[in-house]
């Protein structure tokens, strides 16, 4: 397990993200930034942390980035996890 994960769920912020695109599948950073009250830099730093620690994935569509959860990578952590728990 990568710590880039570790580090990118550590914060509030990036956990509220994951969980808003578990809730709506599929969202745009201004989509996500109606949550938010931290600049658009700042989410876009957010979510380049998640993209770096495979997370989120990014997919372009027209002049908008539609991000959605990477399924695998909490998949891999559950196994990590229920591997210490033997």
């Amino acid at each position: 397990m990568s710590d880039t994960v570790f580090k990118a769920i550590a914060d509030k912020s990036r956990r509220k993200i994951l969980s808003l695109l578990k809730e709506h599948g599929s969202l745009t950073a201004g989509e996500i930034s109606e949550y938010f009250t931290f600049s658009k830099a700042s989410l876009s730093e957010h979510l380049k942390i998640l993209r770096h620690a495979d997370l989120v994935y990014s997919r372009r569509r027209g002049q908008f980035i539609h991000y959605r959860l990477n399924t695998t990578i909490f998949e891999d952590l559950l196994t990590w996890v229920l591997e210490l728990k033997k």
